[in-house]
């Protein structure tokens, strides 16, 4: 909204810095940032006083998480508000890959929403009906997936780009579209499926978001892609403003998720920051990167999946319990630990998926 007060500059004045991307993503990130903390204690309050009991805890889980009952859940609000206001007021709004990811964001928080208040209202863990949930998310990514390729140029419209080797590109034609969903719910499913430890899954969303900032503002460059040997996609530059606002509202938010969590942000946070990841991979041509810089959530989905089909097919299991930071639970790790070192193990992800922009 605020670029267009680069109609009042000559250019040379003060207007003139709302051309600059970069500007406009640190004006998102503090806007972001202050939106949690402004609005982060009196959601808080709201939350305790209207759900009673918080977030159910699962019986058969940890021993630990019987101190958290009483929590207050769908803290995802807060991220979700933060970083769509600061988009709407810092980005570009005639930028199609900008409402894509907004439109994913809010679509999956949506879903996320219903579910944490099913949970809350019956209190039990059950929440929406995991088909119906899967149904609505797979139709949210249908959209999205189409219109991203829409928008990309002819000559990278349905081709899966591979990180490294930069003349390599897979048509995957119609089908294509499919792969986009199933990164999008894939990376939304995979983000929820880590949120279970205090502070575990935003901070690897927000190192996640960071580094897809940076290739999305290199890809939507012309002098920057030629110079990394990246494939150029216009218009995705503007993406690091919603992921500057993203890692400001992560920040905003995670103040109260901080062990011990005076809030949880529930499936609305995870399903819609899952949802936004993927819908950035597939907007930028950078599916497989993602699954580097998220290979925390990839390690984490994973471990669902092998224990629960070594399960079904010997009754016994892999991990002493799914998904993985949970394993290390019953280990005997403390929840500072686990957190922590998946925080360093996200960043050394990151770097290593930021490389792939020059190792070609």
């Amino acid at each position: 909204m605020l670029y267009w007060l680069t109609a009042l500059s000559d250019g040379g004045d003060f207007f003139n810095l709302f051309r600059y991307i970069t500007f406009r993503a640190g004006g998102a990130f503090l806007t972001a940032l202050l939106f949690g903390f402004i609005f982060g204690r009196p959601l808080i309050d709201v939350l305790r006083k209207t759900q009673g009991k918080g977030q159910p805890i699962r019986d058969d889980g940890p021993e630990s998480h019987f101190s958290k009952a009483g929590t207050p859940t769908m803290g995802g609000l807060l991220i979700v508000g933060a970083l769509v206001t600061a988009t709407l007021l810092w980005a570009r709004l005639d930028n199609v890959f900008v409402w894509i990811v907004l439109g994913v964001t809010l679509s999956f928080a949506a879903i996320g929403f219903a579910d944490d208040y099913a949970k809350v209202s019956k209190q039990n863990t059950k929440g929406v009906p995991g088909k119906l949930r899967l149904a609505l998310g797979i139709l949210i990514a249908l959209i999205a997936s189409w219109v991203a390729t829409q928008m990309h140029p002819v000559e990278l419209k349905n081709q899966l780009a591979f990180p490294i080797f930069k003349d390599v590109l897979l048509n995957l034609g119609v089908f294509y579209v499919v792969f986009g969903v199933l990164v999008i719910v894939g990376s939304a499913n995979a983000v929820n499926l880590t949120d279970g430890l205090d502070g575990l899954a935003i901070m690897p969303v927000m190192i996640a978001a960071g580094a897809l900032g940076v290739i999305a503002y290199a890809v939507g460059r012309v002098d920057f892609s030629e110079y990394l040997d990246v494939h150029y996609v216009p218009g995705t530059g503007e993406i690091l403003i919603f992921t500057a606002a993203l890692f400001g509202g992560g920040l905003g938010f995670l103040w109260y998720n901080a062990p011990p969590a005076a809030v949880f942000m529930g499936d609305t946070g995870s399903l819609a920051l899952g949802g936004a990841l993927g819908a950035i991979a597939v907007a930028t041509k950078h599916e497989i990167v993602l699954a580097i810089v998220g290979g925390i959530f990839v390690v984490e989905a994973l471990s669902v999946i092998i224990q629960v089909l070594y399960f079904k097919r010997t009754g016994k299991r892999v991990f002493l319990m799914a998904p993985i930071h949970h394993h290390y639970e019953k280990k005997g790790w403390a929840e500072p630990t686990i957190v922590i070192r998946f925080w360093i193990i996200s960043l050394i992800l990151a770097m290593i998926g930021l490389a792939t922009l020059k190792v070609r």
